[in-house]
Formats: C-alpha cells, sequence, structure tokens
C-alpha cells in the first residue's frame, strides 16, 4: 500500500438547521409566553388578565398538540383551576382562620408554578 492516496481532510462548512428555531416553534413559545405574562399580570391587576390567559390557553392547547407547549399549556389551565378550588376552600374556612393560611399557601403554590413553567419554558423543556 502506497501513502501516496492520502488526502489531507477537507473541513466542509454546513449550516446546521433546527428545528426548534422554527418560526412556528417561535410562535408557539411567544404565545405561551404572553399566557405566562397575563397569569402573572393577573397577580397585581385582579383575575381579568388570568381569564384571559386561560382562554388564550383553552383555545390554542389543541394546536399545540405534539409540542413541549402544550404540556404548559396543560399546567396554566391547571394552576387556574386548583388554585381557584382551594382558593374557595380557603375562603369557606376562613371563619376557622384557617382560611388564611390556605390562602398564603395558595399563593405560594401559584407562585411557584408560574416561575418554574416561565423558567422551563424559556430553557426549552416541557411543564415537568
Amino acid at each position: 500500500m502506497s501513502s501516496n492516496n492520502t488526502r489531507p481532510s477537507e473541513i466542509i462548512e454546513a449550516e446546521i438547521i433546527d428545528a426548534v428555531d422554527s418560526e412556528a416553534t417561535k410562535s408557539m413559545k411567544t404565545y405561551s409566553m404572553i399566557v405566562y405574562g397575563l397569569y402573572t399580570l393577573g397577580l397585581f391587576l385582579g383575575g381579568l388578565p388570568t381569564l384571559i390567559g386561560l382562554i388564550m390557553a383553552y383555545v390554542k392547547r389543541n394546536d399545540f398538540t405534539g409540542t413541549i407547549y402544550k404540556e404548559h399549556m396543560g399546567l396554566l389551565i391547571r394552576t387556574f383551576w386548583y388554585s381557584l378550588l382551594f382558593s374557595l376552600l380557603g375562603v369557606i374556612t376562613t371563619w376557622l382562620y384557617i382560611g388564611f393560611v390556605i390562602f398564603f399557601a395558595v399563593g405560594i403554590w401559584y407562585v411557584y408554578r408560574l416561575v418554574r413553567g416561565f423558567v422551563r419554558l424559556h430553557d426549552g423543556k416541557g411543564a415537568w
């Protein structure tokens, strides 16, 4: 065998196209961030922005099937309904002073879910 056939390695420049950076994916991510923002705004302005976010989450949830963004919409929908349920429990038990503890716990849990979900969304991960 002769070493005359040995050619130096060539470097081929190529552009890697990642599906994560597609326009549709960017649009879904932006939409999800807006919904998270509305939920967060609802903490300061009452429930109306949160209700708008809830409606937006329900509208787009099925359009996001097969993506991590459907998980995020599900997380936000469940967060709304569970926080409403436990807040009502807090209202009912306020006369026992347990309701205030429930309100505090629901508030902490709500903020935790929003922050954790938004951070995971920003990192390109699913809700869980």
